[in-house]
């Protein structure tokens, strides 16, 4: 099914996030936690993208077509460009297409410091292009958006002139960086929309239930942190159970407060941990729309 369709049946959109593991030897454990992500019963879940775009290596297709053929849920498969050739591109495209995957989310991808870029790509959009011209709109293109804006951004203003340059391209759905602070991203939606970006938006989430997780997740996010966060983080940085039980409750938080203003869907970052996307699901699950035939015996 295709991402956009799913926008237009129900709101809010529940999806979830995993990324390959990068041993191949891990892929039983990431297919048994899928089975207990399963349960969360997603409308969606996106695949990230292989370390570095190296297509010999990336595993993002295979498992991207397993969930869906096997689990029923449709998938999004990442694809990024920085570090790929316009022959990476199209080789990835036609793995997609091969593999009955109608969704893909185009990315620039992360520039690795001291590596080579090839330059045949600079921005997310030049790929959406390439996507449409090898396609002919036989992929749904999703993208990403970020609340305070890209880190290399001028201004917010400036990014959100770029997510018009990913709209014009075809990108039909934006998921949102992962943010903490809601406020961020109401003033982010109301910018987008005065600036005619109409396409839906989904809020993503992730719980940070591990000191660990601090440091490296807001220095690859960018995202700021807020009062009631930051308090969180020092009361309980030393207590782990402690700090698990806070951040589930957070990212709860979070996510009841984006249903009650009307949100069109949320895209939970699991860190391929079920058990605390189970958790987070079953405290929003009232808040979620009931599939069509749990709601025929009502």
């Amino acid at each position: 099914m295709r991402i956009p369709a799913i926008y237009k049946e129900k709101k809010p959109v529940f999806s979830l996030e995993i990324f390959p593991p990068k041993r191949k030897t891990n892929r039983e454990s990431l297919y048994e936690a899928v089975e207990q992500l399963a349960k969360c019963e997603p409308d969606f879940i996106s695949v990230t993208y292989g370390a570095g775009g190296n297509i010999a290596d990336n595993s993002t297709c295979e498992i991207a077509s397993n969930i869906k053929k096997n689990y029923g849920i449709e998938t999004v498969a990442h694809l990024t460009c920085v570090n790929s050739t316009r022959e990476d591109v199209q080789e990835m495209i036609a793995r997609f297409q091969d593999a009955d995957i109608e969704n893909v989310m185009a990315l620039r991808g992360d520039i690795v410091p001291g590596e080579d870029i090839k330059r045949e790509f600079k921005h997310a959009n030049e790929l959406a292009i390439e996507i449409q011209r090898k396609c002919n709109d036989q992929l749904e293109i999703l993208g990403a958006c970020y609340p305070e804006g890209h880190y290399q951004s001028e201004s917010l203003d400036s990014d959100i002139q770029n997510l018009k340059y990913k709209i014009g391209a075809g990108v039909r759905v934006l998921i949102t960086q992962l943010f903490f602070d809601n406020t961020a991203f109401y003033e982010f939606l109301d910018l987008a929309r005065s600036a005619g970006i109409t396409v839906p938006i989904s809020a993503g989430i992730m719980p940070i239930v591990k000191a660990t997780q601090i440091e490296k997740t807001v220095q690859l996010s960018g995202a700021s942190l807020p009062h009631d966060f930051t308090a969180m983080i020092s009361r309980y940085e030393h207590d782990p159970e402690r700090l698990y039980e806070a951040g589930i409750d957070y990212a709860v938080g979070q996510i009841r407060d984006l249903i009650d203003h009307g949100v069109d869907g949320i895209h939970l970052y699991t860190m391929n941990d079920p058990n605390v996307a189970l958790r987070v699901h079953d405290e929003i699950a009232d808040l979620l729309p009931k599939r069509r035939s749990e709601a025929c015996f009502e």
